[in-house]
C-alpha cells in the first residue's frame, strides 16, 4: 500500500510503502475484540475488598433474648441484614489476568493497523522534531497534517521535546513505537508516525518470530 509521506509543514515530499504483510492483513474483528477485552482486564488492580460477617468489628455478643420479645430470632449483628454488618458475597482481591498467545497480539494489532490505514487513517511523515518543547508549534504541526479528530503519535525513540509539546494537547497523544498496543489503536482516529517509527513497526511486526 503506497501513501503519501508529509513534512511538518503539510507538504506532500514523496511516498512510500507499507509492508503489506502489516497494513494489509486480514481485519479480524474477534480477535481484536479479544486482545482488547485482554489489556483492558489485564490493567485492573483487583484490589478491591469488602468486610465479610466474621471480619467486622463488632460485638459477637446476642443481640437480644431469644424468647419473649416478640421479635424475630437473631444472633450476632454482624449478619449482612442488618446496618454496620458484614457484606454477603462481595468482592475480595483476584487476579483478572487473561493470558493470550504473542502471536495472536501482534495479528490483532496488524488487524487494527490494516482497518486504519485501509480508512486512511495513518498519517506517515518525514520526521517530527521540536528544538525546544513548545504546545502552541506543535499544534499548529498537527494542524497542518490531513485527517482530524483524537491522534496518536507513534515515536521511534525517545524525544522529550517532541513528548513535552505533546503531553498539554488534549486530543493528543505520544507513544512509543515499540509500546504499540490495540487500546490506543482503537480510540484513536489518526495514527501519526514519523518514518523511523515505521521502521520500528517493520522490524516489529514484519516477521514472526
Amino acid at each position: 500500500m503506497e501513501v503519501p509521506v508529509w513534512n511538518m509543514e503539510g507538504q506532500q515530499v514523496g511516498t512510500v510503502d507499507l509492508p503489506a504483510e502489516i497494513f494489509e492483513a486480514e481485519v479480524n474483528v474477534g480477535l481484536m475484540h479479544q486482545a482488547y477485552v485482554r489489556q483492558m482486564a489485564n490493567a485492573r488492580l483487583g484490589t478491591h475488598s469488602t468486610k465479610r460477617r466474621g471480619e467486622v468489628n463488632r460485638t459477637k455478643a446476642k443481640w437480644y433474648r431469644q424468647k419473649g420479645t416478640g421479635r424475630a430470632r437473631h444472633g450476632s449483628r454482624n449478619a449482612p441484614i442488618f446496618v454496620g454488618g458484614g457484606v454477603a458475597h462481595g468482592p475480595k482481591p483476584r487476579s483478572y489476568r487473561k493470558d493470550m498467545p504473542r502471536k495472536m497480539r501482534r495479528a490483532a494489532l496488524r488487524s487494527a493497523l490494516s482497518a486504519l490505514a485501509a480508512d486512511g487513517q495513518i498519517v506517515v511523515v518525514d520526521k517530527l522534531e521540536m528544538e525546544q518543547p513548545k504546545t502552541r508549534a506543535m499544534r499548529e504541526v498537527l494542524g497542518r497534517l490531513p485527517g482530524e479528530g483524537k491522534s496518536l503519535v507513534l515515536l521511534a525513540d525517545r524525544n522529550e521535546p517532541v513528548e513535552r509539546s505533546i503531553r498539554n494537547l488534549p486530543d493528543v497523544r505520544y507513544l512509543r513505537a515499540m509500546y504499540l498496543n490495540i487500546r490506543d489503536l482503537l480510540r484513536h482516529d489518526r495514527i501519526i508516525m514519523p518514518l523511523d517509527a515505521l521502521e520500528v513497526i517493520r522490524a516489529w511486526l514484519g516477521t514472526e518470530r
